[in-house]
């Protein structure tokens, strides 16, 4: 038997630097983001899992912007597959509730301070998502104002197209009756439904569901469910710590997010549903 049989196997373990995987995870990095402003134990909880959502809100937004750059070019199989990974992702973003989803307001109370005025509504790459949904609004670029390269795109995302706004086009090119108004509407003001869409999408789901554009129709709309579950799990996560109080950095708390849960994302498809 040859002597290389008894040698264990072993990976490379010198490196001049860095090792590759540092290169490229940044792990480093990463694992020393995390500043603490509390004694609380708890907050280091808080803190790595809203950091966690920023990740998560980073890649869903690449996913989304992806589909919407593959309609332009009417590649329904690109954006098929992009929608279809966010998907996965946004399942991912939406179980980062479970470490914060059972505080009580005792346990919350504890750190709140550490986030003065803090609040989630002020994440930009979370506001770029809304953006990409439909839900444009130019005031909340305000907060971004001291955040030259966040407010810069912003800006340029509110001015763009949304996701939706692409598929209402693609619908268009594709000789459905979208009309004009909609397809000449200001694209930075939050999307209104509108019926003559709706009828759109309940002839697409009259016809054969395994037609190219019915699989869009169904991507998008498992994406709106899980934009709608998570904006709910917020709304619980929060209900269960702190109540109807109002939230951090002067938002309505509760009240606010309740709002933001009935909203439906893509709203036609929804609609649509009623009359096939």
């Amino acid at each position: 038997m040859s002597h290389e049989a008894f040698e264990p196997e072993t990976p490379h373990l010198d490196f001049e630097g860095t090792t590759p995987y540092e290169d490229y995870v940044r792990a480093d990095v990463l694992t020393h983001l995390q500043h603490t402003l509390s004694d609380d134990p708890g907050e280091m909880v808080f803190l790595v899992t809203t950091q966690v959502m920023e990740l998560w809100f980073t890649v869903i937004v690449h996913e989304w912007e992806t589909a919407a750059n593959a309609l332009r070019g009417d590649d329904v199989p690109t954006a098929i597959d992009a929608l279809k990974r966010s998907v996965r992702e946004l399942e991912a973003l939406n179980a980062s509730w479970k470490p914060l989803g059972q505080l009580t307001p005792a346990q919350f109370n504890a750190y709140r301070g550490a986030l003065g005025e803090g609040s989630g509504f002020q994440s930009a790459m979370y506001r770029r998502l809304e953006f990409l949904l439909g839900d444009k609004s130019a005031s909340m670029l305000v907060p971004h104002r001291g955040a030259p390269r966040a407010h810069a795109e912003l800006e340029k995302a509110l001015h763009e197209p949304s996701l939706y706004d692409e598929v209402l086009r693609f619908l268009a090119r594709h000789g459905h009756a979208i009309p004009e108004d909609v397809l000449r509407r200001d694209v930075s003001r939050r999307y209104e439904p509108s019926p003559e869409v709706e009828a759109v999408w309940t002839a697409v789901y009259s016809g054969d569901e395994r037609d190219e554009t019915a699989r869009l129709g169904e991507a998008l709309t498992d994406v709106a469910e899980l934009v709608w579950r998570w904006r709910n799990d917020h709304l619980v996560a929060t209900r269960r710590a702190m109540g109807a109080k109002a939230g951090t950095g002067g938002s309505a708390g509760v009240a606010w997010l309740e709002k933001r849960a009935r909203k439906n994302v893509f709203p036609e498809l929804w609609t649509a549903r009623s009359h096939v």
